[in-house]
């Protein structure tokens, strides 16, 4: 049936919208995360004293 056509297309472009908004909040909030993380590892590190 052609006069469905247009809501599959319709149904396609959601879902591949949706799926590239989620992907992107999960890069989002892994990449924050790391960024937490590192921060940690370095404030725990022991910070050289250099006598210049």
């Amino acid at each position: 049936m052609p006069q469905m056509a247009p809501l599959w297309w319709e149904m396609l472009f959601i879902m591949f919208f949706m799926s590239y908004m989620i992907i992107n909040i999960m890069i989002f909030f892994n990449k924050n995360n790391t960024f937490k993380t590192s921060n940690k590892i370095n404030k725990m590190s022991p910070q050289p004293n250099w006598l210049w």
